[in-house]
């Protein structure tokens, strides 16, 4: 029998150590749409650990010329 899947949330400050950045650029990220997806709860702002890890799998680049679109 599996066990159900755990939700991990988590709030900006850990977000940010999670992804190894900071609080102030996950805001800005958020601001700009560019970051991860997250959930607002109230004013909190919470983040999934699998949509953590999706975004920073998209982030992924091979050279500094690598824009990550497929155009190329």
């Amino acid at each position: 029998m599996q066990e159900p899947q755990i939700k991990t949330r988590l709030r900006t400050t850990d977000a940010a150590n999670y992804c190894g950045s900071t609080k102030s650029t996950f805001e800005k990220l958020r601001l700009t749409g560019q970051g991860s997806v997250y959930s607002k709860i109230g004013r909190t702002v919470v983040y999934d650990r699998v949509d953590l890890d999706a975004w920073l799998e998209s982030k992924k680049r091979l050279s500094t010329s690598d824009s990550g679109s497929e155009d190329q």
